[in-house]
Parts: structure tokens; C-alpha cells; sequence
């Protein structure tokens, strides 16, 4: 049973031509900590929607010889999160439908005992605490995992991006190719947001990284005892993703033994979990991804011809960073404002000898390299300009931190010193340990050195 108990007061907006009820509501609901404005009708509502946010909106169908379906709209039309609850002595189906129709979010009629009243705020407070939440989680998300950002002048990454909004909206199989940390599970992500499967699972599945048996349990899922360590059922991947978008990264490390039921699927669109003989169906999209040259797999034998060209309806190349010099400044300095912010700094940007050594480095580990060396920076660089001295020795290796002996003074050793020992540490109990201090002792010297 869904728990109904208001998890946080609300601003509540009541609408109704009858004073008693008005009075009845505002106490029944203030008694339960919520805020009520009261009104009496059509034009005082939309007023005071325009000047107050509400969270909440009871409506009466009858507002005089106004109808009170016509200010649903008009209300969402000043605060689309605003949930609404109609109100009227006059109950009916069509009327009801009609209100969900509009926008409402529940019904209720009169005559209502307080505990109807509290039921229904207590449902819309517990889908506002959970909508409140869901956003949380994307702005955290949002700050911990930045979105590669995809304007760009490179014309091969325009190709790419162009590509994948055309074929967004279908539900064709693409195959994503290109270096490791080119971007591939970023641009499969934005592939399901802007298709017609935005509002549905998005779900990644790691091939490498699992063995043939615990793959096959990933994808199509297993019920209880199927195999050692099968303590309970598991809906697989396939299941959790219905509706939705499933990445199948590095697609080319598939097990043979698993390439006929991933084909399987593919085609029939059914599959069945491990240990369970029943066919089961799943609307799911899939987006493969790969590393590696998939044609001379097929070559070798170790993948199936068929299911290359049944993954291969689509294929968008991703370009490896180098051939995108054009894109690297841009990339990197939206990065450091990114990282800045995150280590509460604010940085002005790169210096031209940081700029001229990013730009011509070869980025073997592209876009995934740059976003680590960018990160070091700066969390080492005490300036807000990043000079290239703090770049790794492998992309300016003409230019070095102060090192023992240099003129510089003693401070700067050491700042230097503990900046890079709590960069290359876990913690600050680690960070002490490495550094011969204790926790107390890192923490005034931090402070000193504003770190």
C-alpha cells in the first residue's frame, strides 16, 4: 500500500463560491500544517495563482455561472507542477473524466469528511516529496557526471551528431564506433533523449566486465536457483529496460555461446531467463558499442556474421579526439569551469603555453584523458589561470612543478607537495599518513594554503 503520510506542508490554493466550505477546508487543512489562501471565484483563483506559487489547488465545478473546468488550464497555465483536486456536489463519470482530462490530479465529492481531505493532500504531498527527489538526483548526477557537451566544429563530430538526431526517433539498431573515451555511452544516452523513449528506462550493460554466465543472467535475467548463487529471481536488463533504451557496450566482447539469443532477440523481439523455459517479449531499443575492429572478428570467427548485420542497421563513427584539435579548448575550458566549481574555485581559464600543450598532445585516451588531466589541474593549481606547469610531464614535459633545490621558497615546496599527495590519496587519513602528520595538522595547513 502506497504510504499517503504527508512528508512536507504545502501551499494550498481553495476555490469555491461557498463560504463554509472555505472555512471547513482552510481549518481542516491548516490544522495539518499546510498554507491555504481561500477564494470565491474564476478571476480571484487566477490572480492569485499569477502572484503566489501553490503546490496544490482545490477546485469547485461550480463557481457561480463560471465552470471551474475551465480554470484548470488556466491555473497549470501559471504553474505546470501545480496538482489540482476537484471538488463538486454535482459527481459524475463524464465530469470526472472530463477534470483528469484538463489536468486534475484527483476528484473528490461533496459532502467530504476530513479524512477524505487528508487522504487525497497526503497522495499529492507524497508525489511532490518524490518528485522533489527525482530532481535532486539529476542535479546530482548533473554535478558528478558531467555531459560531454556537443557543440563542436569538427566537421567529422558534426556528422556524427547530425546522424544520431536523425535516427533518434526510430527504434533502429545503431552501432556506435570509436576509441576508448571518445564519448560512445554519452552520445547513446542523448540517442534515447532525444528519441521517443526519453521518458523510459535507460540502461547500460558492461560486456567485458562480466563472464559468460553472468552476462546471459544480466541481459535476460534468471529465476531462483538457476545456477550457483541464484538466490533469488532476477528480471534482467532486457525486462528493467521495457520501453525503453539498453547500451551493449563493447559489444564485440560478447561470448559466442550468448550471440544466438542476443540475435534472437534482436529479431523476434523474445528471449528467455536463465533456468526458465517460458518465452518472454520486451519493447526494448538496443544501441550497441565498440572498440575494436568488429569486421575482423567476423574474419576470425569469434562473432556472428548475422548478428553483426542485424547491430549494424546504423553505424555512427565516433572520432578520437586528436582529429578533433579544433573542439579541445573549448572541451577543456568548459571542464575546468566545471571542476572549478566542484572544488568551490573559479578559474579564468587556461594560459596560452597550457593551451598550445593540450592542443598538441595526441589524446590516446581522448575525451576520458583530457577530462582527468583538467580535473588534476585543478585541484593542483592554486592561481586561477592554469599554467602548463601543471599539466602532466607527459603533455608539457618542459615544464615542471618547483622541485628540491629550486629558488623558490620553502611554503611553495610544501604546498605543492600536499596538494599532490591528497590528489593521489583516497583520504585525508591516508593523505596524513603518506605526509608524516597527523589529520590535525593536514587540516591548519590546508587552511593555510586555501586547499
Amino acid at each position: 500500500m502506497t504510504d499517503t503520510t504527508t512528508p512536507h506542508a504545502l501551499n494550498i490554493l481553495v476555490v469555491d463560491d461557498e463560504i463554509n466550505i472555505r472555512k471547513t477546508l482552510a481549518v481542516c487543512l491548516e490544522t495539518e500544517g499546510h498554507s491555504v489562501v481561500t477564494v470565491s471565484n474564476f478571476e480571484d483563483a487566477v490572480a492569485e495563482a499569477s502572484r503566489s506559487t501553490f503546490e496544490l489547488a482545490f477546485v469547485d465545478l461550480r463557481l457561480g455561472t463560471a465552470d471551474g473546468l475551465d480554470l484548470i488550464p488556466q491555473l497549470l497555465a501559471k504553474n505546470s507542477c501545480l496538482k489540482i483536486i476537484v471538488i463538486t456536489a454535482y459527481a459524475s463519470i463524464d465530469t470526472a473524466v472530463e477534470a483528469m482530462r484538463r489536468g486534475a490530479t484527483d476528484y473528490i465529492p461533496k459532502p467530504f469528511t476530513p479524512a477524505q481531505v487528508k487522504l487525497s493532500v497526503g497522495k499529492v504531498a507524497h508525489i511532490r516529496s518524490l518528485e522533489q527527489k527525482v530532481s535532486a538526483l539529476q542535479d546530482d548526477v548533473s554535478r558528478l557526471n558531467p555531459e560531454f557537451d556537443f557543440s563542436t566544429t569538427s566537421q567529422k563530430m558534426q556528422q556524427a551528431i547530425n546522424v544520431a538526431r536523425q535516427v533518434a526517433s526510430s527504434d533502429a539498431t545503431v552501432l556506435l564506433r570509436g576509441e576508448s573515451g571518445t564519448g560512445k555511452t554519452v552520445l547513446a544516452r542523448m540517442l534515447h533523449i532525444w528519441g521517443r523513449r526519453s521518458q523510459k528506462p535507460f540502461g547500460v550493460v558492461s560486456c567485458p566486465t562480466l563472464t559468460s554466465e553472468l552476462l546471459e543472467s544480466e541481459l535476460f535475467g534468471h529465476v531462483k536457483g538457476a545456477f550457483t548463487g541464484a538466490v533469488r529471481d532476477n528480471l534482467g536488463r532486457i525486462a528493467a529496460c521495457d520501453g525503453g533504451t539498453l547500451l551493449l557496450d563493447e559489444i564485440g566482447d560478447v561470448p559466442l555461446s550468448i550471440q544466438p539469443k542476443l540475435l534472437r532477440f534482436i529479431q523476434d523481439r523474445e528471449y528467455e531467463r536463465v533456468g526458465d523455459y517460458t518465452p518472454r517479449k520486451a519493447d526494448v531499443r538496443l544501441i550497441a558499442a565498440t572498440n575494436i575492429d568488429i569486421e575482423q572478428a567476423v574474419a576470425g570467427g569469434r562473432f556472428r556474421e548475422d548478428l553483426f548485420y542485424r547491430l549494424n542497421v546504423i553505424q555512427i563513427e565516433i572520432p578520437p579526439l586528436r582529429e578533433r584539435q579544433e573542439d579541445i579548448e573549448g572541451l577543456a575550458q568548459r571542464l575546468l569551469v566545471f571542476f572549478g566549481r566542484n572544488n568551490h574555485r573559479l578559474f579564468k581559464g587556461f594560459s596560452n603555453d597550457a593551451l598550445q600543450a593540450l592542443k598538441g598532445y595526441s589524446w590516446p585516451g581522448n575525451i576520458r584523458e583530457l577530462r582527468n588531466v583538467v580535473e588534476r589541474a585543478a585541484i593542483l593549481c592554486p592561481a586561477d589561470t592554469v599554467e602548463s606547469a601543471y599539466l602532466p610531464a607527459g603533455i608539457a614535459p618542459d615544464e615542471a612543478l618547483p622541485q628540491l633545490g629550486d629558488p623558490v621558497p620553502l611554503k611553495q615546496i610544501e604546498e605543492q607537495h600536499i596538494r599532490r599527495v591528497l590528489a593521489a590519496t583516497k583520504s585525508l587519513q591516508e593523505a596524513a599518513d603518506v605526509l608524516g602528520i597527523d589529520q590535525a595538522t593536514l587540516w591548519r595547513k590546508r587552511k593555510d594554503y586555501g586547499i
